[in-house]
């Protein structure tokens, strides 16, 4: 496990990563274990945006705006009622997570980092999820990794990845 920045907080914390990675299997587990309250970034999408996806089509930029302002909104409410939010989303690029953040200084990025191969045989072998394998290329193309996340491997066993990312942001 590597740290890009040293401090810790309370969060808000994004769990992110390309789909297949564990995201909101890591997330939810930390919500339990932290007293917190997991939301899945992808239950936030329009309808039409989950279309576009199970058609195999990637999202735009254009799709992405607005959903990522309603995510900030709901990380800026719950934030401010004290609630300790673990979200689960890809933002996978800069930009993203830039516009995650915005007027959350206290957000904090938790990495699954894995190869494209390991993920591939994950999403092959997940039922009912409507990101199809064959947009995981597309997800890697636009991943731009992040440079102040707690980076942590999913190759690691789930319990032992929870239990560093706690330690890590001293939630334990």
């Amino acid at each position: 496990m590597t740290v890009a920045t040293p401090s810790k907080s309370a969060g808000p914390f994004v769990v992110m990563g390309v789909s297949g990675c564990g995201k909101s299997t890591v997330a939810n587990e930390l919500a339990s274990l932290a007293g917190g309250i997991f939301l899945d970034a992808d239950d936030f999408h329009p309808e039409k945006n989950k279309a576009k996806m199970t058609a195999s089509i990637p999202l735009t930029d254009e799709d992405r705006w607005p959903w990522l302002d309603g995510l900030n909104r709901e990380l800026k409410v719950r934030n401010a009622g004290g609630e300790r939010v673990f979200l689960a989303c890809s933002a996978l690029r800069e930009v993203y997570r830039s516009r995650l953040a915005a007027e959350l200084p206290e957000l904090r990025f938790i990495y699954l980092k894995g190869s494209a191969e390991l993920i591939l045989g994950r999403m092959r072998g997940r039922e009912g999820h409507f990101m199809p394998p064959v947009l995981l290329a597309s997800q890697f193309a636009i991943l731009e990794e992040p440079t102040d996340a707690i980076v942590v491997s999913i190759e690691m066993p789930l319990d032992e990845l929870v239990r560093g990312i706690l330690a890590e942001t001293n939630l334990l």
